[in-house]
Parts: structure tokens; sequence; C-alpha cells
């Protein structure tokens, strides 16, 4: 039986050029071994495992792997909800050579064929019954799999648990002492480590590969940004909401282990709330409507206060919107938001927990007004950028410097250029080899030199702040001739109390319009009507839609405007195909579905 780690910490005469993923992790997880490493809720228990445990279990689930036949470059899916199992699996996989090729929870049947087909896995790892169901009618056109792992249980007669995979990699070192260290000490930073599927707005996904090299050194510079700061004797706790299988939550999860930070694993989004409370986190990493939901939330709550309690509620809600991190405040200000700290701010803080000190949004654009907001209340908040083929961080925040609107400067190694047509180009070790697979769209996107094409357009200002505009492939183009970025608009719509969501149309027409999700609650709490149903149609929801859409022209040029829009009974989702699992809308999708609204939007 395999007692403990064979080893806990990398080789001293390896430089930080020269570690693999597997070296991030061991320097965390030697620093407390008794100490918890990772936790995940699962049926409203939280399941805790040590260092030790689990360092441990990353070595028999490797060994139990090889025993399999899995071999340096054999790809390996795993197919999971955020777990403990997930980590162990990914850094097993990826410890002895092999490739880890992770799957979306969301992602229907079709799409995990076509990724097994493609990466020619050999390996299909799956947590739970639900989930292998999407794959179980492909799994007789998929010829190069040749085994399948239950994480949770047995779901098909052929399939091998993961207590199985353990046992067998425990009896693998017994039979060949050391076969661990020495299949570690053969995988080399310019190894492949993973393939990630990108969801992609359009098409078919493609694998980008990225290399250990291009992880870990993103680690590295990353964690030069880290916005909080250890507490001696303490040990931050991390929360883990996003999927694991984008790569900015993974390289947050190889950030927290590396610098020796629990993670804890939520169950539900639902919950997450409440979670907050139990975990009080120093930390998380989000997508920018957790935070605008928040935010609208606090905005109802405090409107709906009565008496001397609401006043004062409305008070520094005012205070904090108005707050801008740029501006240095004045003294009758500083003295002003002390008074409110102590009042008002600190229970806002007490939603994410005592702990909470930063939260790191990306995936989309962070409006500069919830920026500021949560900045106010005493939650560092800041935004990054990057993609999967870049590892995924181009540029990140500094806590010394923020700049509302921006997405950060460019992190070490990384260098940023802007083309002459605007487009943001980029080149550092963090930069994906190339699309598996696809050379002809490998080369569409890396230049000859090394430069990957990001597909945003944006513009570096003076001090090296990046702002993003838009995706190259979103902007519309008017019939007038004006081009027109669609997301800062939309950031702007959904950073209204009565929008959930909005997607700015008008390619080829004079002008713009929108597709627009309104927030269903926030309308009932303004018009009364708790209990009745909500007609879209009716002129008072219409009116204060339409109230909102001017406020936002208001600060727009006349051809960027929205001028007519139409209110969508159902929310754009992951599931009817209208979002990326990263939550990006889907614009051909979109177009294509609601089709007859646009249309109509233009007669």
């Amino acid at each position: 039986m395999i007692q403990e780690a064979p080893s806990m910490l990398p080789p001293a005469h390896l430089s930080e050029a020269e570690w693999t993923l597997p070296h991030l992790a061991e320097v965390g997880l030697a620093q407390h071994p008794e100490g918890v490493g990772l936790a995940t809720k699962r049926d409203g228990q939280w399941h805790t495992s040590s260092c030790l445990e689990i360092a441990g279990q990353v070595c028999a689930f490797a060994l139990g792997l090889y025993h399999l036949g899995v071999r340096k470059g054999d790809r390996v899916v795993l197919h999971a909800e955020n777990c403990t199992e997930w980590v162990v699996v990914d850094l097993a996989v990826v410890s002895i050579g092999a490739v880890l090729v992770p799957i979306y929870t969301t992602q229907p049947g079709d799409q995990i064929r076509y990724i097994i087909e493609d990466a020619g896995a050999r390996v299909y790892i799956v947590s739970t019954a639900a989930l292998f169901e999407a794959l179980a009618p492909h799994l007789d056109a998929l010829p190069t799999l040749a085994h399948q792992v239950g994480i949770r249980g047995v779901f098909s007669p052929s399939m091998h648990t993961f207590a199985s995979i353990l046992a067998a990699g425990r009896e693998q070192e017994l039979a060949t002492p050391g076969l661990y260290d020495r299949l570690r000490a053969a995988v080399s930073p310019d190894d492949l480590s993973s393939i990630i599927y990108t969801s992609g707005t359009t098409g078919l996904p493609k694998g980008v590969m990225l290399t250990h090299r291009n992880l870990v050194s993103n680690v590295l510079a990353s964690i030069e940004r880290l916005p909080f700061d250890p507490l001696p004797g303490r040990r931050h706790r991390l929360l883990s909401y996003l999927p694991l299988s984008h790569v900015f939550e993974r390289l947050v999860l190889y950030i927290g282990l590396s610098i020796g930070c629990p993670i804890y694993f939520v169950a539900s989004f639902t919950d997450i709330m409440e979670d907050f409370k139990v975990v009080e986190p120093v930390h998380f990493a989000t997508v920018p409507r957790l935070l605008e939901k928040v935010y609208l939330g606090i905005k109802n709550k405090t409107n709906s206060l009565k008496g001397p309690q609401g006043m004062l509620f409305r008070w520094a809600l005012a205070l904090a919107e108005a707050y801008d991190v740029e501006r240095r405040m004045s003294p009758v200000e500083r003295l002003q938001y002390r008074l409110a700290d102590r009042l008002v701010f600190s229970k806002l803080r007490g939603l994410f927990g005592r702990n909470i000190c930063a939260v790191t949004s990306g995936g989309a654009a962070l409006s500069a007004g919830i920026m500021n907001f949560f900045n106010a209340i005493g939650i560092f908040c800041g935004q990054g950028y990057g993609m999967t083929e870049s590892a995924p961080v181009l540029t990140t925040y500094d806590r010394r410097h923020l700049r509302a609107g921006s997405v950060g400067k460019a992190v070490r190694s990384v260098t940023l250029k802007i083309a002459d047509d605007g487009e943001i180009w980029a080149k550092g070790p963090n930069v994906m080899p190339g699309y598996y697979n696809l050379p002809e769209a490998t080369r569409e996107v890396l230049t000859a030199d090394g430069w990957l094409k990001t597909g945003d357009i944006g513009h570096l200002d003076q001090d090296g702040f990046l702002f993003i505009t838009d995706r190259k492939k979103a902007l519309l183009k008017l019939s007038t001739g004006k081009y027109v970025a669609p997301q800062p608009i939309e950031v702007r719509l959904t950073g209204c109390p009565f929008i959930e969501q909005a997607v700015v149309v008008g390619n080829g027409f004079k002008f713009c319009a929108a597709l627009l999700v309104p927030n269903r609650e926030a309308l009932r709490h303004r018009l009364g009507v708790d209990g009745d149903p909500l007609s879209l149609r009716d002129p008072a929801v219409q009116a204060l839609i339409q109230a909102e859409v001017e406020q936002v022209n208001a600060g727009l040029p006349p051809w960027e405007q929205v001028k007519r829009f139409h209110l969508l009974e159902a929310p754009l989702t992951i599931e009817h195909g209208e979002l990326t699992p990263t939550m990006k809308v889907k614009r051909r999708v979109v177009y294509e579905r609601y089709r007859s609204e646009i249309a109509a939007l233009y007669e």
C-alpha cells in the first residue's frame, strides 16, 4: 500500500523554467501535508482531503492508468464536474506524460463523440451516470476508446471504478518500486499536457494544444499579481465554481495548489451565496454575470428598505456608485467612506464571508460601474484578459494600479502589440504550439515569428493598460458604412437593473437594434406584481425598458444607439445552444433563431 507520495518536492537542481505541472502542485502540497488541500461539496456535505492524501492518490491513480496501458502522449478524456477527483485525475495524467482532454458537463453527446474521435482518446473518465448518458449512444462508434472509468459508480458493464484504478496503482508500485518517480522524471516542459477544445461561437470546436511550459509559465507570472497577501499562520481558502474544464479556472486551481491554499469546490451555483458564508474564501474567480446579479440584488434590496435604515443604505450605495478607482478622494470623502464602511459596506462584504479580500473577473467584459462598486465596498475587484490559446492569461490587473474599463497590463514574459487593423497580437512562453490536427487553422492565428492573433480589437494606452473593444468577427457594419462594436453596448445594457441579457444587432441595416432578456424579478418588484403573471407586452414594462435603453443611448454616438428592441420571453442558455459553456453569446445561432424577430425590428 502507498502510504504517502514518493516525493512531495521538485528536485532541487531544477529551475522554475524546467518545472512541469506536477512540480507546481508538489510545492504547495508539501507546505501543509496534514492540512486540508481540497474540499468538495456533495449532497449537502463537505468532503475534505489532506495534502498528503491528495499526493498519494495522484501517485496511485497515475500508476493505475499506467497499468491500464496509458503511456506518454496518450490522450485521456475527463468528463466531470468540479471535484477533488477531477484534480487527482488531472495531476495523475500529466504526471506520466499523458495528455488530459477535459469536457464540459454541459456539452451534448455528439460534441463529446467528436472530441474523443478527434483527440484519438484511449480512456474516458466520467463522474456520474447522468453525464455518461450523453455519450452512451455513441460508444460503439469510438474504436480508439479502450477503457471507461466511473468516478462515482459503474455505468456500463465494461467500466472500471475510480477506486479500482487506485488499487491497481498501489499494486503496480509494490511490483515496480520507484516507477512513478521515473515516469514523472521523463516528462519535460515542452511535452503536451492538455488539449482543450474551445467551445467556440461558430463551427466545430478546435483542440488547443498546451504544453507544461505554457501553463507553468502562466501560473508563475500570474502569481506575481496575486490580489491578496498571505497572513502569517493562516491558510487562505479559495472557492471554485467556474468549470475546471475551462483553462481560466484551471489556472486558478494550479495557482491555489502551488501556493498552498485549500480549494473548496461548490456543488451548485444556486447555493453559492450560502457556500460563501461557510467557506469564507479570501478570493474567488468569477464571470461578470455573478457580480452583476449581486449588485442588482443589493440595489433592489436597498430600494425596498424603509425608514432610517433605508436612508442610510441608500446614502452609502450612492457613495459606492460614485466611486472611481482612479480618482483620489478628498479628506471629507475619506471620512464619509470610513463611516459607510463601518455601517454598511462591511455588511455587504459579509455576503461573501468575513475573509473576502479580492475577486477576479474574466471570460467577458466587466463594466466600469460594477468594477468601481465592488472596490468601493472594500472588495478588491479587477479583471484580466486572455484566451485558451494563451494558457490563458495575457493581461491582468495590479493591486497598485487599477483603471476602470481596462483589463490591466501584460503579465511577465508576455508582449502585446496592436496590428494595423486594431487586432491585439501577443507573444510569450504561454502561447500554444497550435491546434491539434489543424495546421491550416494554426497558421491563421500564429505568425511565423510566434505572434498570436487574438481576434480581439483593442488599444493600449500610454501607460500600457489594455482596453478591449470587441471580437473582430463580432463587429457590425451598418448599411451607412459605420462599424459598430456590439459588446461594449451590451455591457452597458446589462448594467441596467431591468435588463438581464442583451444582443445588439444591425449588420447590413441602417441602425442598431437589440434583443433583450428582461430581469423579471426586478420588473415585478418595481411594478408591484409579485403574485401576478408579468406580460412583456405590458406598456408599463415596455416603458421601463425604453427608459433604460434611452439612458444607455445618451452616452453613445448616434450610429451606436439602439433605436428599437425586442423583449425575449426566455433567457439565452447553454442548453439551447445560444451560449458557449463560458457564457459567450453564439451570435450566429441567436441571429438564426430569432431571424423573424430581428426582421420585424427593421420593418
